[in-house]
């Protein structure tokens, strides 16, 4: 009807006394991993589930009162949502884990801040990767008890809808969010109002939000400026996720930092330990600087008291990553930040210099105002150390502070339901407590290979089911024939889901390289049209609006998808989303990574894949270096760091093409009797064993814990003692040995040995012009170990030398006194470090000198 003016009016079911806690349900994401939950929902009216996009709060704004009438007199459903809410109930009073939390203290509580959040497709403040990392963190951490908060923002457009037109053009549409019909409520002060903080940006003040969502244990406070109070330019600030210019990124990193800073301390909450996921909140540091400031504590105090509790995790395998802005823009966002802080403007852009430029870090700032600090894989670490040295400047990266913990995924979130039913069956029930016992998943090797086949293939069937859905649903808008999408479907049987079919999902970045498999069309033609053994392979994911290459690359895709030859068997597949993600990772057989090394930071999809079963074929970089163990997939050698782009290309295509043909094809084709591969499932149940105990973000979180939560309670209590005394013994020495180290010298005055008897001892002299530093102000240290041809620093053994009462010409006297315990030639060193006892780590200051 095109006549008149349409009003539109909402008409609300009331909901039934005896379903009242449905509500409750729809409020608490923990619903984005407890498949019962949504299917309590589901069951009502599947159809208008769907059409909500499985969002339980908004399904119960739009169910007809009459279908929840019904469902109050049923007693199925009423059972059903008796044992959902029983299950509900002892999760939320289930006892502390002592295993995880016994060195944390009472009042410990970890603030996670991060610019994006995945839990779950129905809570759309998440583009990918980081988020869906960041929202596992947030699941485990409530799994465990582990006393945390998340801050993010509040986006009334996360990332976009996309659609692929016939040309392979991808389409981008946003839809604003209802926060209705979110999983969120705002947070209200004591006396029932909204609770707002306000926040400086330029000459301005901004109005900001705080909303909060529950996720199990877990309270995560969101941050919202689309306000009334605000004008339009400020309203827009958390108005889109990986939106907008340069300013519009400085003053959400601000909004999320500072203001994030601020909101906790609004709603009462005393973080004792601080993590920030990536970069973007980094101003939260200068936040909690400028708080003790004005209680009186000097800039440099400020900054050592801050840092000892922080935490970085850093995401990025590339410097140019990292966001950073103009010292212009630095200038006239945080001019009055700065004399607050009682620094000059240097002083202040120096806490975010990296060398060779002049523009402010973030990556640069976190790692000043943190102690910890971390990649997310151990290729990743090393990565990030090199990165970073100059931060450091005279500790090789290998021993610099830049560890690393790998990433893992949240089990129940993305192992599929027909796991979990077996798992119970044939493991019990306590498989949920063992989720990291590497012993204890060993028996996945007595599960029958016919059953744990059935449940591959079902999973494969439902995620086929999916994929005609969508291919459907792309045909028709495109205006494609009925007999077009016969042709696309013919590979995509569920009833006989009997061909080998590869996956290859996630974003759309040129270092991805999703059209590797193209490099050379006639080897992939006789690999997958092969009428004996066909392959299909599916592709999916999203390019940023902004990436032009990217975009390029879905063009690729598409353009050889559409070959006469290709169609029905490469399949492009729109909208990759969380629901689609988890159908994709546990249906098809292999996972296909091909990022160029060292690009790939971790990757989580594969880990995903891997723990429902699918097998992963990968480039060795990110997490798989570590996860593959020559039994649980198949792995592509990376070319040197240094090779031409367009030879790493060809040989690693060339590696991924021998493997699908002489590999991953026959081997899922050698089937018996049964109509399997005895071998595949042999692997398939390897990758299982071998991925899931390790890749799971309850270890991971407990790695954080352990690694980095404790150390940091521990160091910031001990910097914040009888008024930061700590703090501030800490940054006195610190300006006292920066001011001297310069003068720093180490020389040998023993006279070597060339050759011993073993058994014998060394004297090791050495003299050491201390500058005006105390003995006990450093470490002279010898490293020793066996002499290869390549020796790093972690083959050394390390022996501490003595200070003696000897001083000459301004040199200290330090000796050693060695008995080698070793045979052969050995290789040794000597040096000397500051060092105090309340440091976080023995290299923070960056400062060394080798003799």
């Amino acid at each position: 009807m095109s006549s008149g003016t349409a009003f539109t009016i909402a008409v609300n079911p009331k909901i039934p006394p005896r379903l009242a806690r449905l509500e409750e349900l729809a409020n608490d994401l923990r619903y984005s991993w407890d498949r019962s939950t949504r299917s309590l929902f589901s069951r009502l009216h599947p159809d208008l589930w769907g059409a909500v996009g499985h969002n339980p709060k908004a399904f119960l704004k739009r169910v007809d009162e009459s279908v929840l009438l019904k469902a109050a007199e049923d007693q199925v459903f009423l059972a059903n949502y008796n044992s959902i809410l029983s299950a509900y109930d002892s999760y939320r009073s289930e006892p502390v884990r002592q295993d995880v939390m016994r060195d944390l203290q009472p009042d410990d509580r970890v603030a996670y801040f991060c610019f994006e959040f995945g839990f779950h497709e129905s809570f759309p403040i998440y583009s990918g990767g980081l988020g869906i990392l960041a929202g596992d963190h947030c699941k485990a951490a409530s799994d465990l008890r582990v006393p945390l908060v998340g801050v993010g923002l509040l986006y009334r457009h996360g990332y976009f809808y996309q659609t692929i037109d016939n040309q392979g053009n991808q389409q981008v549409t946003y839809t604003d969010s209802e926060f209705e019909d979110l999983p969120v409520t705002p947070v209200l002060s004591d006396s029932g109002s909204e609770v707002k903080i306000e926040v400086e940006l330029l000459q301005r003040k901004v109005m900001v939000k705080i909303w909060q969502a529950k996720i199990g244990h877990v309270t995560l406070y969101l941050l919202d400026t689309d306000l009334p109070e605000n004008t339009s330019q400020d309203r827009d600030i958390t108005h889109q996720l990986y939106g907008g210019d340069k300013t519009m990124r400085v003053e959400q990193e601000i909004i999320l930092g500072v203001g994030g800073a601020r909101a906790l301390r609004e709603v009462g909450v005393k973080p004792t330990i601080w993590h920030i996921n990536e970069g973007h909140a980094a101003f939260m540091m200068l936040e909690r600087m400028r708080d003790l400031v004005r209680q009186g504590l000097d800039f440099a105090s400020a900054l050592e008291a801050v840092a000892a509790n922080t935490v970085f995790t850093t995401h990025t395998a590339v410097p140019a990553g990292h966001d950073y802005f103009s010292d212009e823009m630095m200038f006239r966002y945080f001019e009055e930040f700065r004399r607050d802080l009682g620094i000059t403007h240097e002083e202040f852009m120096a806490l975010g210099r990296v060398s060779g430029s002049h523009d402010f870090n973030m990556t640069a700032l976190a790692i000043h105002g943190s102690r910890s600090h971390n990649g997310v894989s151990k290729i990743h670490g090393n990565v990030s150390a090199r990165i970073c040295r100059d931060l450091w400047p005279q500790i090789e990266p290998e021993e610099n502070p830049m560890a690393y913990i790998t990433n893992g995924v949240h089990v129940p979130t993305f192992l599929a339901q027909e796991w979990v039913d077996l798992f119970d069956r044939y493991l019990g029930y306590e498989w949920r407590n063992n989720i990291s016992d590497t012993e204890y998943w060993s028996r996945i090797d007595t599960i029958p290979d016919h059953l744990f086949w059935s449940v591959r293939q079902t999973l494969k069937s439902q995620m086929l089911y999916g994929i005609r859905a969508r291919i459907a649903t792309q045909n028709a808008r495109n205006h494609g024939s009925e007999a077009h999408l016969d042709r696309l479907l013919k590979f995509t049987d569920p009833i006989n889901p009997n061909v080998l079919t590869l996956g290859f999902a996630r974003r759309f970045a040129t270092y991805k390289r999703a059209a590797l498999l193209f490099e050379d069309l006639d080897w992939l033609r006789r690999i997958i049209l092969n009428r004996e053994r066909p392959v299909l392979i599916i592709f999916a994911g999203k390019a940023h609006p902004a990436d032009v290459p990217g975009q390029d690359l879905i063009r690729r895709v598409s353009q050889i998808a559409h070959l006469p030859e290709f169609e029905g068997q490469l399949l492009l597949v729109e909208n990759y989303d969380l629901r689609l993600a988890r159908r994709l990772v546990a249906g098809v057989d292999v996972w296909l990574n091909s990022p160029v090394y060292p690009l790939e930071a971790s990757g989580t999809s594969g880990m995903k894949a891997g723990i429902n079963g699918t097998i992963n074929l990968s480039v060795l970089d990110g997490w798989w270096g570590e996860g593959y163990n020559g039994k649980n997939g198949w792995a592509i050698k990376p070319g040197p760091e240094n090779m031409a782009p367009a030879l790493r290309d060809k040989e690693e295509s060339r590696d991924f093409y021998e493997t699908l043909q002489d590999h991953v094809v026959p081997l899922y084709y050698s089937r018996d009797k049964f109509g399997y591969s005895p071998e595949w499932v042999k692997m398939a149940k390897n990758s299982m064993m071998s991925l899931l105990p390790r890749y799971n973000s309850a270890r991971m979180v407990s790695e954080y814990t352990k690694n980095f939560y404790v150390p940091a309670s521990r160091h910031g209590t001990l910097y914040a003692a009888n008024d930061f005394s700590g703090a501030k013994k800490v940054a006195a020495w610190k300006a006292f040995v920066r001011k001297a180290w310069g003068g720093v010298t180490i020389r040998r005055i023993d006279t070597p040995s060339r050759r011993i008897s073993f058994g014998d001892s060394l004297q090791l002299e050495v003299a050491v012009r201390l500058n005006g530093l105390q003995p006990e102000d450093v470490i002279v240290e010898l490293l020793i170990c066996r002499q290869f041809k390549t020796n790093k620093l972690g083959d050394f053994k390390h022996f501490r030398f003595e200070s003696s009462d000897v001083e000459e010409s301004g040199e200290r006297r330090f000796t050693l006194n060695l008995t080698p315990d070793l045979c052969g030639k050995l290789e040794y060193h000597m040096r000397v470090y500051p060092y105090q006892p309340l440091l976080t780590h023995p290299f923070e200051m960056g400062m060394m000198v080798w003799l």
